[in-house]
């Protein structure tokens, strides 16, 4: 279920389908440009580090990160050089307008330079395609697509997903190979080096099962087979398998934590009271409106999870303190 993504995030501008946090407030991008200061000083500031970010959409956070790193953290500022991974040629050119001269761009994480890194990936693994095992009448299938239709065959799913099944009716269980290789081998690369990552994205904070697979096109819900390549397919993330894998490849792991809770430990909603000061009536609510979208539980605060891998003598990072 990845070619028509692969194919919609090379001709089209995956905004105008959906918005994620930096595209709604300005404060999310600073307020993790400065948890990537406050991590760089808690690895011992490290000369020189890669800032990167993983899936960087327009360039908007980045953008909004290193103008907060500028202001408050010009040390931090001057060791680090930006490197993206990104594979879309028309997304690399929107950021390459949207952040300075000199960032390096990557199509796959393992082409980063050997040095310490902090890496952010804000909604990056849940566009990653999955697999879909489906469990019925005692024996498992694998769902694909052919001719614009779901259909099933008999499969023989991995252990960790056949074991699920154990006293079940009924099930759908999701597998995102791509998620785990990356967060396998960004999990091994900071447990050898110092470094740090940020993920955040929608999925459970416990394991679950079920059909999460959903289309967005034109800010709606589609259906995902429907005219492939038109619509952003996006599924929920399995972080408890992806803080196992990092565990198991040796780097240190915090959270997953409600997106929510975590920005509001890292002062997001004092950042937009000040962003608000002196503002029209009118920006001054949307700024206001646009943090308790991310913030608030019954909307991004709670389904979005976040979660930090870093290197095992690196203090608990900021904002997942117990």
């Amino acid at each position: 279920m990845g070619r028509a993504n692969a194919a919609y995030y090379a001709t089209h501008d995956p905004f105008a389908d959906f918005t994620t946090a930096p595209e709604i407030a300005q404060a999310f991008g600073e307020i993790l440009g400065l948890w990537a200061a406050v991590t760089w000083e808690q690895l011992g500031r490290p000369a020189p580090v890669l800032l990167a970010e993983a899936g960087p959409g327009r360039g908007t956070l980045m953008a909004d990160a290193l103008r907060a790193i500028t202001r408050a953290a010009p040390a931090f500022r001057a060791a680090l050089s930006l490197h993206l991974i990104e594979t879309s040629p028309r997304l690399r050119a929107l950021q390459a307008a949207a952040l300075p001269a000199g960032t390096v761009w990557h199509a796959r994480l393992d082409t980063l330079p050997d040095a310490p890194l902090i890496l952010l990936a804000n909604e990056f693994l849940d566009a990653l395609p999955i697999r879909q095992f489906v469990y019925r009448g005692g024996g498992w299938t694998e769902r694909f697509v052919a001719d614009g239709a779901f259909v099933e065959r008999p499969a023989e799913p991995p252990a960790t997903i056949a074991s699920l099944a154990s006293g079940r009716g009924e099930i759908v269980v999701e597998l995102c190979e791509p998620a785990r290789a990356f967060v396998t081998a960004l999990a091994g690369r900071l447990a050898a080096r110092p470094g740090a990552a940020l993920l955040l994205d929608y999925g459970p904070a416990e394991p679950a099962t079920g059909d999460s697979l959903q289309a967005l096109r034109g800010g709606i819900p589609a259906d995902p087979l429907a005219d492939p390549g038109e619509a952003d397919l996006t599924a929920h993330v399995d972080f408890p398998a992806l803080a196992a894998l990092a565990r198991a490849a040796g780097a240190a792991v915090h959270g997953p934590l409600p997106q929510g809770a975590l920005l509001t430990r890292l002062g997001l909603f004092q950042r937009t009271d000040r962003l608000a000061r002196g503002q029209p009536p009118a920006r001054a609510m949307a700024l206001v409106a646009a943090a308790r979208r991310l913030a608030e539980p019954v909307r991004m605060g709670r389904l979005v999870k976040a979660l930090a891998l870093c290197h095992p003598a690196c203090p608990t990072p900021a904002g997942f303190e117990a």
